[in-house]
C-alpha cells in the first residue's frame, strides 16, 4: 500500500504529465476492470457448475458479490487509513439506498396492498 502511495505522490509532483497519465491510467483501469470481471464470472460459473449449483443461484451470487465488492473495498480502505466515519457512512448509506431501491422497484412493478388503519397510525391520527 505504501509503495502505491509513493508512486502516486511521485506522479502528482509532475504537473505537466498529470493529464496524459490520468487518461492512460483510466483506460488501463477500465480494461483491467472488464477483464477481471470476465475472469471472475467465468471462474465462479465453472466452479458452481462443477458443484452442480443451479444457474439461478450462480447468477444471483455473482451479482451480489459484484455489487458488494466495491463497497467492501471502499470500507476496508477507509478503515485501514483511519477514516472510520467513511467506512460506517458507506455501510449505512448503501443499506438505505438498497432498501429504498428494492421497495421502490417492487412498488413500481406491483402496488402494495395496505390496510387503512395501518396508514393512519403512521400518519398520527
Amino acid at each position: 500500500m505504501e509503495a502505491i502511495l509513493n508512486v502516486w505522490n511521485s506522479i502528482m509532483n509532475l504537473p505537466e504529465r498529470i493529464p496524459i497519465l490520468v487518461y492512460i491510467y483510466l483506460i488501463i483501469g477500465f480494461v483491467l476492470l472488464i477483464k477481471g470481471a470476465d475472469f471472475f464470472v467465468d471462474g465462479a460459473s465453472a466452479i458452481a457448475k462443477l458443484l452442480r449449483v443451479p444457474s439461478v443461484v450462480i447468477g444471483l451470487t455473482i451479482v451480489a458479490l459484484g455489487t458488494s465488492a466495491p463497497e467492501a473495498a471502499v470500507s476496508i480502505t477507509a478503515g485501514l487509513s483511519g477514516s472510520n466515519e467513511i467506512a460506517i457512512s458507506n455501510v449505512i448509506g448503501s443499506n438505505i439506498f438498497n432498501l429504498l431501491m428494492v421497495i421502490g422497484i417492487c412498488a413500481a412493478i406491483q402496488a402494495f396492498a395496505t390496510d387503512m388503519e395501518m396508514s393512519l397510525i403512521h400518519i398520527g391520527r
